[in-house]
């Protein structure tokens, strides 16, 4: 199967086209409320991979559909993202000062208007997604992905795997407990704007059920490799400190099983990933290789 000629220019563009897309949605800096909403910008505009909006995108270009339905939902998915992000950085649970080089939402604006920020993210997100029915398109699609959003990203997901995830903050950890955490923290969000592109594009039943597959074992390979680049890499490889899991006594893969055992479930949920991908009949080789950059990557 052939390859893109030049992957990371690819997906420069392809980031450069998201951040246009999730700034057009950002709300106004105005009124009453504009602190608020200033601190709402504030961590949307700092930066990121933006990898979450770019994977919904790509995955409604493997299954053909029409691009600007999904717009609303590749900014909502980011702001749900961020408000996780803002929550997971205040002094109740992570108690960060920086994010991404620069001081956290919490650091800048105060406790209390982080909170609220990140809760006027989340609900933003919503209001953006219903954005999508003026965009006409298939009513009853908009509405699955709207759901599917809701449902990934709540307390069957993100949330809930988050709220186990602090509960259980340097305690014993079985096999099931972390793969609970690592499937509703990392997967989840991973799961919902891949199946919602597949949705928006009209893909059939059993298409979205083998993107959701994808995505889950996307999400395990991807934290697991995180666990590993925690040990192995340095500080200016990966961008971040390293060794903060041991530090911090967090239990990991690569605690639970050895960096051995940890890179062979890595290997077998990326394989499993990029199996399902080349076996449907649709290509995206640009999505082919961005999910081979995410459970493939050294930072």
């Amino acid at each position: 199967m052939g390859r893109c000629v030049n992957f990371q220019a690819e997906l420069e563009k392809r980031t450069r086209e998201t951040e246009e897309i999730i700034r057009r949605y950002l709300p106004e800096e105005e009124g009453f409320a504009g602190t608020l909403t200033k601190a709402m910008n504030y961590s949307m505009c700092a930066g990121g991979k933006r990898l979450r909006p770019i994977l919904l995108r790509e995955t409604l270009r493997l299954f053909g559909g029409e691009e600007r339905l999904c717009e609303p939902f590749m900014a909502a998915i980011e702001m749900i993202h961020t408000h996780s992000l803002i929550h997971d950085d205040l002094p109740a649970i992570d108690n960060d000062d920086y994010r991404r080089g620069r001081l956290t939402t919490h650091k800048v604006y105060g406790e209390a208007m982080g909170v609220l920020s990140g809760d006027a993210l989340l609900n933003y997100a919503y209001e953006t997604m219903f954005r999508a029915f003026d965009l006409g398109g298939n009513r009853d699609a908009v509405i699955r992905s709207v759901r599917i959003m809701a449902e990934k990203t709540g307390i069957s997901g993100m949330l809930g795997g988050q709220g186990v995830d602090v509960e259980n903050d340097g305690k014993p950890l079985t096999r099931e407990m972390l793969d609970y955490i690592y499937l509703h923290k990392t997967s989840a969000l991973i799961e919902a704007p891949m199946m919602v592109g597949a949705v928006l594009a009209g893909a059939r039943e059993e298409e979205v059920n083998l993107v959701e597959k994808v995505a889950r074992d996307v999400g395990l390979a991807f934290q697991i490799r995180d666990d590993i680049l925690d040990v192995i890499s340095t500080s200016a490889e990966l961008g971040k400190p390293v060794h903060s899991d041991d530090k911090n006594h967090k239990i990991t893969y690569v605690t639970l099983f050895g960096i051995q055992e940890a890179s062979r479930q890595a290997a077998f949920f990326s394989q499993e990933a990029l199996h399902i991908l080349e076996s449907l009949k649709q290509k995206n080789e640009f999505l082919l290789e961005l999910v081979t950059s995410l459970v493939e990557r050294r930072k």
